[in-house]
């Protein structure tokens, strides 16, 4: 008899541990589960936010409320390049020409966060201090074409020639469970502003 007490006392510690060790899988694998989930969603809505402000102010390109502010639209591209561009346009519909610059910082910028990728994206509007977001982007790559839809190589030596332009953006999360960092891709292909085709 004291044999078999024995055994079931091992046999049930061997079942409890076994128990256990399926709680905590399945507490790690929702724990993981919902920070994915709440980090895909983070990612998205930083993406959707950098969208709606790029597009908005890229469509403005050359843009003033006073048209003879900017008389000559192919002259509102003042710089472009894979990661800068410099344009003229009129931010807050006041007939005054602004300077607006868009570009990407280093990684070695963003030291408090896990993600060894992510970057400021700069907006720069005349000359008050730039603008930085840290909403995870990790790619801000642009692609320049002629009224011919021909890709104008680097260096641009005459914006002029700026018809349409492809916006290529990655973001990613700032911090990441296990190191899987979710990541969503956007692409604008040939976005046009209406004043650079006004010429």
């Amino acid at each position: 008899m004291g044999y078999s007490v024995i055994l079931d006392i091992l046999g049930s510690i061997v079942i409890s541990g076994m128990l256990m060790l399926i709680l905590l899988r399945l507490n790690d694998a929702t724990i993981e589960n919902t920070y994915v989930s709440s980090g895909d969603l983070a990612v998205q809505q930083n993406l959707t936010t950098v969208v709606q402000i790029l597009e908005h102010d890229f469509r403005k390109i050359g843009y003033c409320a006073d048209w003879e502010q900017i008389p000559d639209p192919s002259k509102a591209i003042l710089y472009a390049d894979a990661h800068r561009i410099e344009f003229l346009t009129d931010e807050n519909n006041d007939s005054k020409v602004d300077k607006m610059v868009y570009y990407i910082g280093p990684t070695s910028e963003l030291h408090d966060t896990p993600n060894p990728r992510d970057r400021f994206l700069y907006r720069l509007l005349n000359n008050e201090p730039p603008v930085s977001t840290n909403l995870g982007v990790t790619q801000f790559d642009l692609k320049y074409f002629d009224v011919f839809n021909n890709e104008i190589p680097f260096p641009i030596t005459v914006p002029g020639e700026i018809h349409t332009i492809q916006i290529n953006i990655t973001v990613e999360d700032p911090a990441a469970y296990d190191e899987k960092y979710n990541t969503v891709f956007w692409r604008q292909i040939r976005l046009a502003a209406r004043n650079l085709r006004s010429r």
